[in-house]
């Protein structure tokens, strides 16, 4: 096993390593990086997703609900008793799709907060508790599946033999394993065309890029960083932004190290591109949320 282990490490590219990168953060970000308190009202916050009007939808799961972040910095509560939501991604309906942890569910959210179950188990059995999510081109959904202990939780232990990743395609009742040798998979990240995925695995403290198939399977699974994260967001110029100890951790497309964005409020969850022109970054961080002005948009 341990050779195996050898000639996999040295089959990886080299730009894996983490290099530090040709790009600043000053051609990323407006002034100073510095994060904004927009406001601490809240138990934990994530999941952060922006509609197509750039209003950011995101979720306090302790406190089961899922706010709203109007483009004119105003808050509202969308849904209340969401099934424990954590992970958001918009459809191209624009329908809220949600990771519900509660009963191990996905779940849709129409405009008017109608809740629809898309996935309820895994063969009968209570998948782990899905994490993080991506929706692509076809409808399809990519989503993580760790196990935490939630403190709501009646059961002790998974039903399930692992902790994994799964396609849930358009239409589809049952999803299908996709990646299964991830210690704990969590945050999850696809590329506008719909050709690579990046999935972290965050107590692995890595994250890898591969390549989507036509029938939504995975390939060529390469080392992209040298660290986990939680949530992750990506930027027009293919920067991809890991949420992380510390704060937003930027890397450029070729995973060499862009900087750090410092959040000073605990851990930082998970982050977005919101705002009418999609320039505002938005960070959930422990019971606070952030946003930072920034010269790149993200990705539509």
């Amino acid at each position: 096993m341990k050779t195996k282990k050898f000639l996999i490490f040295f089959l990886l590219p080299l730009t894996a390593f983490s290099q530090q990168s040709t790009v600043k953060l000053s051609d990323l970000v407006v002034a100073e990086p510095i994060p904004v308190l927009v406001s601490k009202e809240f138990k934990f916050t994530e999941g952060p997703s922006p509609d197509k009007k750039g209003n950011i939808f995101f979720t306090d799961q302790p406190n089961d609900k899922i706010w709203k972040y109007d483009t004119e910095g105003k808050f509202s509560v969308f849904v209340d008793k969401t099934g424990r939501s954590n992970g958001t991604y918009f459809d191209k309906k624009d329908n809220l799709i949600t990771c519900a942890d509660e009963k191990g569910q996905i779940l849709s959210i129409n405009r008017k907060g109608k809740i629809t179950v898309l996935l309820n188990d895994l063969g009968g059995k209570q998948l782990n508790g899905p994490n993080d999510l991506w929706i692509d081109k076809k409808g399809g959904i990519y989503f993580t599946d760790p196990y935490y202990q939630r403190e709501y939780w009646t059961r002790k232990k998974s039903d399930l033999d692992g902790q994994r990743v799964y396609y849930l395609a358009k239409g589809a009742q049952q999803p299908t394993i996709i990646a299964s040798d991830l210690t704990q998979p969590n945050g999850i990240l696809g590329t506008p065309d719909g050709k690579a995925i990046f999935i972290a695995d965050i107590k692995g403290n890595k994250t890898y890029k591969y390549s989507i198939n036509p029938d939504g399977t995975l390939s060529n699974k390469q080392l992209f960083a040298s660290q986990g994260s939680d949530g992750m967001t990506m930027d027009a110029s293919g920067n991809i932004y890991f949420c992380s100890t510390g704060g937003v951790h930027v890397y450029d497309p070729e995973g060499k190290k862009i900087g750090m964005i410092p959040v000073r409020a605990g851990w930082t969850a998970n982050a977005c591109f919101g705002g009418k022109d999609r320039d505002i970054l938005f960070i959930t961080a422990s019971d606070s949320v952030f946003t930072l002005k920034m010269k790149v948009r993200g990705v539509e």
